[in-house]
């Protein structure tokens, strides 16, 4: 099992298992001149701070360039959900990216559950009654019984509204 902590945390956190990103196979090798790990057989990756998981038929764990190249039916899932399926994935860990290829004359797979906003069916809701909204260039008219303006005051005069003549 490799457990690789993200490099930007202090160390009392990066022992933390949320916080690791750990690959389980049945073999691993690691080369400690280039600082690669390469994980062959069965190869779960788990990164439960970003809720991703994985499978695939060999990893490799580039420690330099924080990245990690899954190869081999690769299936990677985030949040228990989404997911993407392809022959090679490549982890970008400090950027969070996911790089997918296909084998050739195929695609990239990849599945996203999108909530259902059902609009229509959702009663909209408002904290001002809808009776007292007004838009804030127009001042509220109050008009009581006893002030009845006639119609001939209401209509505008013609001299008015004609341009002048320049």
């Amino acid at each position: 099992m490799l457990a690789i902590a993200a490099s930007t945390l202090p160390p009392t956190q990066a022992q933390n298992v949320n916080t690791a990103l750990t690959i389980r196979a049945d073999v691993q090798e690691a080369n400690s001149i280039t600082g690669v790990i390469t994980a062959t057989g069965n190869v779960k990756m788990s990164y439960p701070a970003r809720q991703i998981d994985a499978i695939a038929e060999q990893a490799q764990y580039f420690s330099k360039e924080q990245r990690v190249v899954l190869t081999g039916n690769v299936i990677v899932t985030q949040e228990g959900v989404n997911s993407i399926k392809a022959q090679t994935i490549t982890y970008l860990v400090t950027e969070g990216k996911f790089v997918a290829s296909p084998p050739n004359n195929q695609q990239v797979e990849s599945i996203y559950v999108v909530p259902d906003r059902d609009v229509a069916n959702t009663p909209a809701t408002s904290a001002t009654p809808v009776t007292q909204i007004k838009p804030s260039f127009k001042k509220q008219q109050v008009s009581s019984p006893t002030s009845i303006t006639p119609p001939e005051k209401l209509q505008p005069k013609l001299q008015e509204i004609v341009p002048d003549g320049n």
